[in-house]
């Protein structure tokens, strides 16, 4: 029996599960697209409007559900505007497969049209590079790069030229998604023990989790309740532990909270659970160290490692939790909670300070205030990230999705329709800076179009406020950080959406309750002030480049600079 390639391989990634696929069509992958108008009853294509966003969505769909994101795009331009959202899977260590149409394979090497070298362009993001040429093939290859990327948590390309996919070939191959297992590391009693002993020998222990306790949740809740252990959850694993648990530190580094650093300086054994932490030098490497992780790659990469322990998270401190006996009190976590105490004190101080217009502090406190049970944040890199580490009260029950490691400014609108796309009984809530917003805003129209009720927050501040704080912080003068004037509200109407112009927080405040159900997705286009998103602790050498930006100021414009409350200052840098 004969069928089409390109049947073929949609119905391999049907087999492993694929039921939905972001891009666009085009010349050179028209073969493909034409396979997927046979199986769109059993695989959905979601047309979106720019290729950076179909890879955005693909790798937040792998964050929030753990399961293969797909994108596809045409070769050349289409494939080169892929490349930031793949960075975004592989540095994340999401499981995505890139599908590249080319030029027919009989025009390869005759510098054609549209012709780019793409298994050399996509060589440092995927895990898997593969360009087809035998039509018979092309199932295969598609399954092992399925299993590869899942295998890796990386990104798998394939490369096609536009003739492959419509061979007849024989219908002789059997997807491997059954008899397909991920390593089983198995943990010995006397690794368990040994992380006890030391746990027990050392009076001042903490957690530093990153997002390997995901499918752990319960059992690290229950480790740092037994065991009295304060933790630190790295930006993307924020909300896998409530952040009002007593035991909570909130984040470590730029985005922190004071607390954090100050109890990680004072430990004498830091846990590292299920993270490839990168900002080594918060990491206290004058201490000992346990790690648990199930990529030995990753173990004592960033700090030596007295004792390491490769295996799943959740199976380790299950058993953990079920050898160790309970400690009945340590009064470093006493002292540990006294000052997130405090710390929460001064957030209070920080979102309540008079003002005029909307405050983003205050804002994120509310929006956060209001929010369902079961809501899933999609946040922005820049301000929103800053201002949602600090300010957003995340929830085990909610998601967090941002870009963590490669950072890429326009991550919040993809991840929300993603979101909205995988799990379109739970809210969804966007916050992007107009910055960000402005890079990929083209693709709000998508989720008006595939009907996508979400909360989208823009902070429309006509700037770059981030990087206004990160000239300021390395001594450098404000520079070519303004931004155009945009009614994002009048956007999201033309769009087919509900957009609405907030300049005061109480105009805010009404907006999110009564958007709390949106029908359709609604844009707020929120006129915040310029708060400065400052760390939670100021470190001497970004007090010396502030110092160096307020002369530099005093020089150039004959004034002073205005700055944060001097309160918030001193917080920060004493």
């Amino acid at each position: 029996m004969s069928v089409r390639a390109s049947d073929k391989m949609i119905e391999v990634l049907e087999k492993w599960g694929v039921n939905n696929i972001y891009g666009l069509p085009g010349d050179s992958v028209d073969t493909t697209i034409d396979a997927l108008y046979r199986a769109q009853d059993k695989i959905k294509f979601t047309h979106v409007l720019h290729e950076e966003v179909a890879a955005l969505a693909a790798s937040a769909h792998a964050k929030l559900t753990g399961k293969l994101g797909v994108c596809l795009s045409i070769g050349g331009p289409g494939a080169i505007h892929l490349l930031n959202g793949l960075y975004d899977a592989k540095m994340d260590h999401a499981p995505v497969l890139a599908i590249l149409g080319q030029v027919q394979s009989k025009l390869l090497n005759t510098d054609f049209f549209q012709e780019v070298d793409t298994p050399v362009l996509f060589d440092d993001v995927a895990v898997y590079n593969k360009i087809i040429m035998d039509p018979q093939s092309l199932p295969r290859i598609a399954d092992e790069a399925i299993r590869t990327a899942i295998a890796k948590k990386g990104v798998a390309v394939l490369t096609i030229p536009d003739d492959i996919p419509a061979h007849m070939i024989k219908d002789n191959f059997t997807p491997s998604v059954d008899k397909f297992k991920l390593d089983d590391y198995k943990v010995d009693d006397d690794k368990i023990k040994a992380a006890l002993e030391m746990m027990k020998i050392h009076s001042n222990p903490i957690v530093l989790a990153g997002v390997g306790i995901k499918n752990a949740k319960a059992e690290t809740k229950e480790f740092i309740e037994k065991y009295k252990l304060p933790i630190i959850l790295t930006m993307p694993a924020k909300g896998l532990v409530d952040d009002d648990h007593p035991y909570n530190l909130g984040q470590l580094g730029k985005l922190g909270t004071k607390p954090a650093f100050e109890m990680m300086q004072k430990a004498d054994l830091v846990i590292m659970l299920g993270t490839d932490y990168p900002y080594a030098p918060y990491l206290n490497k004058k201490v000992d160290a346990i790690q648990v992780d199930i990529n030995a790659d990753r173990i004592g990469k960033r700090r030596h490692i007295n004792l390491a322990i490769q295996g799943d998270t959740k199976e380790v401190l299950s058993r953990l939790n079920a050898l160790g006996e309970p400690v009945k009190e340590r009064h470093f976590l006493d002292l540990a909670v006294s000052k997130m105490g405090q710390w929460r004190s001064w957030m209070h101080d920080v979102y309540t300070k008079k003002h005029e217009g909307v405050l983003p502090s205050l804002m994120f406190h509310n929006i956060s205030k209001s929010a369902p049970s079961d809501t899933v944040w999609s946040i922005d890199v820049g301000t929103s990230t800053a201002f949602g580490a600090r300010f957003l009260t995340a929830k085990s029950s909610q998601m967090y999705t941002i870009s963590a490691w490669l950072g890429t400014m326009g991550c919040a609108l993809p991840g929300a329709i993603a979101a909205k796309m995988d799990m379109p009984d739970r809210p969804v809530y966007a916050i992007a800076g107009d910055g960000a917003f402005s890079m990929v805003m083209q693709d709000f129209a998508t989720a008006v179009r595939y009907n996508l009720p979400m909360l989208f927050v823009v902070l429309n501040n006509k700037l770059l406020a981030f990087i206004e704080y990160e000239q300021q912080s390395a001594g450098q003068q404000n520079y070519g950080i303004s931004l155009p004037s945009i009614d994002f509200a009048k956007f999201a109407e033309a769009c087919g959406g509900i957009g609405e112009r907030i300049t005061t927080d109480k105009e805010f405040s009404e907006a999110i309750e009564k958007y709390r159900n949106p029908e359709k997705p609604v844009l707020l286009d929120v006129a915040v002030n310029d708060e400065a998103p400052l760390p939670g602790k100021i470190m001497m050498d970004e007090a010396h480049g502030y110092a160096k930006f307020g002369l530099g100021h005093v020089i150039d414009k004959k004034s002073l600079p205005e700055l944060p409350p001097m309160k918030e200052i001193l917080r920060s840098f004493l």
